[in-house]
């Protein structure tokens, strides 16, 4: 049963993504994290459309494992948010630095994941717990 608890392939892939193009990089003595939205990002126009297809792609990967439709949207807002203000010459430079679309979109995609896995989770624990117990008299 534990085997239904591994987080599956499409998010894990999600997760490393956004990692890299969110938080991959740490700068410093600031401690800022960034990554390759911010970098890439930095070449007006392309950087941005470029950094916009990897965020596609996540959502993608969402789609796959089966995120309903509603968080869909919610992550394609996150993104158009990203993509509009990051054309925005300096401003949108500074702006990647701190509103990362696609950890928004992965925490969107892990706590939808866990919410459908509560139940099993818990019920697990659960008898894990007894079974513990049962050893202890």
């Amino acid at each position: 049963m534990t085997e239904d608890f591994r987080a599956p392939p499409e998010l894990l892939r999600a997760q490393a993504l956004a990692n890299l193009s969110d938080n991959k990089i740490r700068i410093p003595v600031i401690g800022i994290r960034l990554g390759l939205d911010f970098i890439i990002g930095l070449i007006p126009g392309v950087g941005d459309f470029i950094m916009a297809c990897v965020s596609m792609f996540i959502v993608r990967l969402a789609m796959k494992m089966g995120v309903p439709k509603s968080l869909i949207f919610s992550m394609l807002k996150n993104i158009l948010i990203d993509f509009l203000l990051g054309l925005i010459p300096v401003v949108g430079d500074f702006f990647d630095l701190f509103y990362k679309s696609n950890e928004k979109n992965v925490r969107l995609m892990e706590m939808w994941w866990v919410s459908r896995k509560h139940q099993d989770i818990k019920k697990y624990s659960q008898e894990k717990l007894a079974a513990w117990e049962k050893t202890q008299n």
